[in-house]
């Protein structure tokens, strides 16, 4: 214990005696006069007092210390500048810390630029491919796009071969094997080999051929367009973010392409299945406005929904939600969960459903979906809700914790099914309306199969209309026939009819399936 105080005790003094912001990586100048002064093309040492650098080893920087008077620096078994002389220059460590040079991961080895630096969606990303109608469904041209992602920490020391089989169960194995001879799998920029080990920094880009489900042909109306604000009636099915297997079909790159829009802030966020009011804000000040009515309830919220059986007149619901799967979107009535409180009104009522206003007080996620499931009156087309999967009650009064793995288990089972038979190229489609988590419950990794790895890591990047075409040999979507799904399979009987705040308000019209004579096909 002696010697290891004796050796950190002198260290420490220099530490305290020393310390300035910044100490981590160059000397303190402030307290010991001009350390360098800089001169017309070179650095020149200085010291104020009789001062001599030395290298901390548990620093990692140069610590500048005073000499003892009369004695000399034993300078043995200690790092030394390789230039340091009584005039000498900047330290290695300073040279590299200089402008040119400021990322820490550059001093390994040199990193691999993404494509393209820019933040949020510009006229270029909505120029990749069209969009055109077709049987009541707005559909994508088939696209070829680049996912680009850093290698994760977990993937250094494996093989190239070994991620792509392991971690990303979208294809078989035999399909990265064929897209890395056909170069569609690069690293750092170069063609790879299927034994490549990743390192530290290493850049991945995965070239696919990406088939869109589709959406609804409604278009995005515009309700009200201010300096400040822009305001649509969302249609249903269509996701507000890009998001899982949807790009151009959805809210943003809509209106970006239809309608100039960029760089828009939204205020709140529907379910994917959801249609309605959705409110844009055109900068920060107002978004951060709006934001502090809703974070502070200020912001009073109707929607709409048509519900199984006859509802009660009046009724209120505040039971707490607790998210099960984050990743499939699933949300139950649960003590665990967060606090939520929904009140609900009857409107009409034709024999067989009701027509339900709903008030939501808190914006958990699917929270009046939940609710109504809870009450013993889904909405009469929710696919996830009102799901056979949840038993003969469909989850009326709530599920017990032991049951809910049986019921995620037939949930999965049934998204399986409707997948093999139902709409073209919709894989990432868990049929749970959440904006956020389009996803299917197969999913391993997003980074370099899916536009989520595309946002955190990297940015995507699609080549140009001319290299477009309508078959690739190794797509296997472009071998798959599906059939279309009917604009009604797309829609969910949920509608944002109003937002009111202070000083603002902006409802649209009521869809059709909320009228009172109407009569489901």
């Amino acid at each position: 214990m002696g010697r290891i105080y004796a050796c950190l005790c002198p260290l420490w003094k220099v530490v305290s005696r020393s310390y300035r912001p910044g100490f981590g990586r160059t000397v303190s100048t402030t307290s010991i006069g001009n350390l360098y002064s800089r001169g017309p093309g070179k650095t020149t040492f200085t010291p104020a007092r009789n001062i001599t650098q030395r290298y901390s080893r548990s620093f990692g920087s140069v610590v500048a210390m005073e000499e003892t008077p009369g004695k000399e620096e034993n300078t043995k078994g200690k790092r030394q500048p390789s230039n340091y002389t009584e005039q000498a220059g900047p330290s290695k460590r300073a040279r590299m810390d200089s402008p040119k040079d400021k990322s820490r991961h550059n001093y390994k080895h040199k990193v691999f630029e993404p494509t393209r630096k820019t933040v949020g969606f510009d006229q270029v990303m909505f120029n990749e491919t069209s969009s055109y109608i077709e049987n009541g469904l707005r559909k994508v041209q088939p696209y070829f796009f680049t996912f680009e992602a850093f290698a994760k920490g977990r993937w250094l020391g494996r093989t190239v071969m070994d991620i792509f089989s392991s971690e990303f169960r979208a294809h078989p194995p035999e399909h990265y094997e064929k897209a890395i001879k056909m170069g569609r799998l690069l690293l750092n920029g170069e063609c790879v080999k299927l034994d490549t080990v990743l390192k530290d920094n290493d850049f991945m880009q995965n070239t696919v051929h990406r088939h869109e489900p589709p959406v609804v042909a409604d278009p995005v109306q515009i309700v009200e367009e201010t300096d400040d604000l822009v305001v649509i009636n969302k249609p249903a099915s269509m996701p507000v973010h890009p998001c899982g297997g949807y790009r151009h079909n959805s809210v943003i790159f809509v209106l970006g392409k239809e309608h100039g829009f960029q760089n828009l802030h939204p205020i709140h966020r529907l379910d994917r299945l959801t249609s309605g009011i959705l409110i844009f804000a055109k900068n920060l000040s107002t978004k951060h406005r709006l934001d502090a009515q809703i974070k502070g309830r200020e912001v009073k919220k109707v929607y709409l929904a048509r519900v199984e059986g006859e509802f009660p007149e009046k009724v209120e619901c505040d039971k707490p939600i607790f998210a099960v799967k984050h990743k499939l979107g699933v949300c139950r009535v649960c003590p665990e969960g967060k606090s939520a409180k929904t009140s609900f009104e009857r409107v009409t009522f034709n024999g067989r459903s009701s027509v339900v206003r709903c008030f939501p007080e808190t914006g958990r996620m699917h929270q009046i979906r939940v609710h109504l499931q809870y009450l013993g009156h889904p909405i009469i087309n929710d696919p996830l809700y009102n799901s056979a999967a949840w038993g003969s009650k469909r989850g009326k009064g709530g599920i017990d914790s032991t049951s809910m793995n049986d019921i995620l288990g037939k949930l999965v089972t049934e998204e399986t099914e409707r997948q093999s038979s139902g709409p073209s190229g919709d894989s990432n489609s868990a049929q749970t309306g959440s904006s956020e988590s389009e996803h299917t419950p197969s999913e391993q990794s997003a980074d370099l199969d899916t536009e989520e790895g595309a946002k955190v890591k990297g940015q995507g990047v699609t080549k140009s209309t001319d290299d477009l075409s309508s078959v690739d040999p190794i797509c296997d979507e472009c071998r798959v026939s599906r059939r279309d799904p009917t604009p009604k399979e797309l829609v969910m009987y949920l509608h944002a009819l109003s937002y009111e705040g202070e000083g603002w308000s902006f409802e649209t019209p009521p869809p059709k399936w909320a009228s009172e004579d109407w009569v489901e096909d």
